[in-house]
């Protein structure tokens, strides 16, 4: 097991605008320097959190996914981010697992944010996306279900006889009004879990006129905050340690002693 280099890009986005936010997501693709793994796009990342659901929506294999495909070759790299998704007349806030080869895997946002009415828009996930890539098992997961510590545990797979996962990813438009609750919820899930966390917000002002202050952020298995950037736009690479990692679940083993439970969906 290697290191995990893991660009984060937090930016504004442009409201309901998907060719905008696609060509202005390609031009920061394009700056990255360092070579990368993983590029981390924020929820919802051609259309800012909107309820259009109708007039937005995409079906599978249309322009994101095409283009998706296309940058995550480009960069040889996984490319994460979620995207309005029509199937089977159904409307999805999904993320997207893009593979520099084409292979891709989604999840749909399992806990949906009713106080902005997306339970009405939207369907609800019934599953949870755990896979590996270049040696990490990866749980990538979509903002208001950082609220919701049980969905998110990390339990010991017998299967691989290790732990579900080595890095928790949030894509979120998460707004500034509640903005510390983000920052104390992300250290906490990488404290709960022994796991890395990485936290990707936008920033800017959405057109219902909601504030977003960004705080991207990385944190480590200890929930010792690695990166944390408020308000700027930027596109910075990041090393999750691979050694960090083994020797603090080797050091501190809580995992051992966690309860063992079933979610019902």
């Amino acid at each position: 097991m290697n290191d995990l280099h893991i660009t984060t890009i937090q930016t504004k986005l442009h409201w309901e605008n998907p060719d905008a936010n696609r060509a202005m997501l390609e031009e920061n693709m394009a700056g990255i320097i360092d070579s990368t793994d993983v590029i981390v796009l924020p929820e919802m990342f051609t259309t800012g959190f909107s309820m259009n659901a109708e007039n937005l929506a995409e079906p599978m294999n249309f322009h994101t996914m095409k283009w998706m495909r296309a940058m995550a070759s480009k960069n040889n790299a996984l490319i994460l981010g979620s995207v309005i998704i029509k199937e089977n007349n159904k409307f999805y806030n999904r993320l997207i697992w893009m593979e520099p080869d084409g292979i891709f895997k989604t999840y749909d946002k399992r806990h949906l944010f009713r106080m902005a009415d997306e339970d009405k828009s939207y369907a609800a996930g019934q599953s949870k996306l755990i896979s590996e890539w270049r040696g990490w098992k990866i749980c990538p997961l979509v903002c208001y279900d950082l609220r919701f510590p049980v969905f998110s545990r990390n339990t010991y797979d017998t299967t691989i006889n290790s732990l579900a996962y080595d890095v928790l990813v949030y894509v979120a438009n998460w707004p500034a009004a509640r903005s510390n609750h983000w920052q104390t919820l992300l250290q906490a899930r990488a404290i709960e879990n022994l796991s890395y966390v990485v936290g990707v917000n936008r920033t800017g002002v959405d057109g219902n006129q909601n504030k977003y202050e960004g705080h991207s952020s990385v944190i480590d298995p200890m929930g010792i905050i690695i990166y944390d950037r408020e308000q700027d736009e930027e596109v910075i690479t990041h090393t999750l340690k691979a050694d960090v990692l083994k020797n603090w679940r080797e050091k501190f083993p809580a995992w051992r002693d966690a309860d063992r439970f079933n979610i019902e969906l």
